[in-house]
């Protein structure tokens, strides 16, 4: 083997292990924080959001990560008193619906206490439409998707945050949400709507990550993952992936 060949190994060996500190080894968003956790997985309502298929992204990576799931796919669980007091992290993704107002109560009071939230796009952001505080706990409510799946970028607007840290603007081709928003809310990243579509919203600049509190609960949210395959967009799932492990540190009181 000669030297130049040793060389380019050497150099792709740096870049790789580069990759891997920033996408799978950077101590503030991935240091085994989930082993052991309790978590609530609920999903269903409308089908176009493929709950099933996100189910079969999210699940397994959250037991390879060492969490103890418990799925659901109703929202009989809120009812459950037991489940509610004992589990550390809730991730919805059950879009549209109804919610009674016991479960809404139980769903909200929890979050309360200091159980995390976690969740995307509609799954989460369009999911109980009559439901207001439900909407106040989240930090906004979808409204509009104007054309619809579409090629749209993603800006990285905090780098210094653990969820989005090391990471850069990227590409999507999916559907620009078009969001009401809790002016509370910590902005990790935006989008900015061309106004192709929608003329009079040209240049709005839209928040697309991030994450609050409600009362003593950590929310996280990201309007990113219309289908299942809208993760194979490496930076929108590390970001989902990130923003779990956050909202599941809630109960610990630890905020980096």
């Amino acid at each position: 083997m000669n030297n130049y060949r040793i060389f380019t190994i050497a150099i792709v060996a740096i870049i790789m292990s580069a990759i891997g500190n920033v996408y799978a080894k950077n101590p503030e968003v991935d240091n085994n924080i989930l082993k052991g956790k309790k978590v609530l997985y609920v999903y269903g309502g409308w089908d176009g959001h493929q709950p099933k298929e996100c189910r079969d992204v999210f699940v397994p990576w959250l037991k390879s990560e060492g969490a103890e799931v418990f799925e659901y796919q109703d929202l009989t669980c809120y009812d459950d008193s037991v489940l509610m007091a004992n589990v550390d992290l809730i991730i919805q993704h059950f879009t549209m619906s109804k919610i009674t107002g016991s479960q809404e109560k139980n769903l909200c009071k929890a979050v309360k206490r200091g159980v995390g939230l976690a969740g995307w796009h509609g799954g989460t952001g369009d999911s109980f439409r009559d439901n207001t505080e439900y909407q106040y706990m989240v930090g906004g409510q979808w409204v509009s998707h104007p054309g619809g799946v579409i090629p749209y970028a993603v800006n990285i607007i905090d780098r210094k945050d653990p969820v989005t840290k090391g990471l850069k603007d990227f590409n999507m081709k999916s559907e620009q949400y078009y969001m009401h928003v809790d002016p509370n809310v910590k902005v990790l990243a935006t989008t900015t709507f061309s106004g192709e579509h929608d003329y009079w919203i040209k240049g709005t600049v839209m928040p697309v990550v991030w994450k609050k509190y409600y009362a003593k609960g950590r929310v996280f949210y990201s309007s990113l993952g219309h289908v299942a395959s809208d993760f194979n967009v490496p930076e929108a799932f590390e970001i989902m992936k990130r923003g779990i492990r956050w909202a599941s540190e809630s109960l610990n009181n630890i905020d980096k």
